[in-house]
């Protein structure tokens, strides 16, 4: 069990419209890079039952860590706008030295739709 963990993606659809689902993935190895784990999400979510069809299909290129187990949460509705230096997760390193631990959550979603929310941060209705 060392090394393996459970993770809550969040699958961020549209920002202004607060839309997206959480997929919790168990027994995910910390030792995949950021960029084998985002792959392994868009399969799995390719096929999860369940998950409504915009949301298997988006074009997810970025995760952010949300929460870690025992931290501080945002009171950002979907997710912090902050601190994306260090939340972000770069492409090639492992999952474990992005910052990823047992019972993390993130935010799985598209930069360019992250970019235009994040310069003019309104919600919709």
């Amino acid at each position: 069990m060392a090394g393996e963990a459970v993770v809550t993606v969040r699958l961020v659809r549209s920002f202004e419209h607060r839309n997206f689902k959480p997929v919790v993935f168990h027994g995910v190895s910390l030792d995949h890079t950021v960029q084998d784990f985002m792959q392994l999400v868009r399969d799995d979510i390719a096929t999860r039952p369940g998950l409504p069809p915009p949301f298997k299909k988006y074009a997810y290129d970025t995760m952010k860590i949300i929460h870690q187990a025992h931290g501080a949460k945002t009171n950002e509705l979907v997710m912090s706008l902050e601190d994306d230096e260090k939340l972000v997760l770069p492409a090639g390193l492992t999952l474990r030295a992005a910052g990823v631990a047992h019972e993390t959550e993130m935010a799985f979603f598209r930069k360019e739709d992250y970019g235009l929310y994040k310069a003019n941060p309104q919600t919709a209705w």
